[in-house]
């Protein structure tokens, strides 16, 4: 009787051994695809960040574009203006 009891006992921990075997690799394979989510959100996250880094520069470079446009629109009024004044002076002589 003692038998039995130790070879089902002996059984009974290599079910649970295995069992615990099966739960680890489900564990393990659970893990492996966390790590992969992680790393694939770490490279969107990188990727967005060199993204807007890109936008703000495409945005200074918009920026500085319009006032030199500003400028030039400044010089040409101010060059209209002379001539306009050149022709009322000369027209006026």
């Amino acid at each position: 009787m003692k038998k039995l009891a130790s070879v089902l006992g002996i059984l009974a921990l290599g079910g649970v051994f295995a069992a615990g075997c099966s739960s680890q690799k489900q564990i393990d394979q659970a893990t492996s695809q966390a790590e992969a989510s992680a790393q694939q959100a770490a490279t969107a996250a990188t990727t967005a960040q060199n993204s807007a880094n890109q936008a703000a520069q495409s945005a200074k470079t918009a920026q500085e574009a319009a006032a030199g446009a500003e400028d030039s629109v400044k010089r040409a009024n101010d060059a209209v203006a002379r001539l306009e004044a050149e022709f009322a002076s000369s027209v006026t002589k």
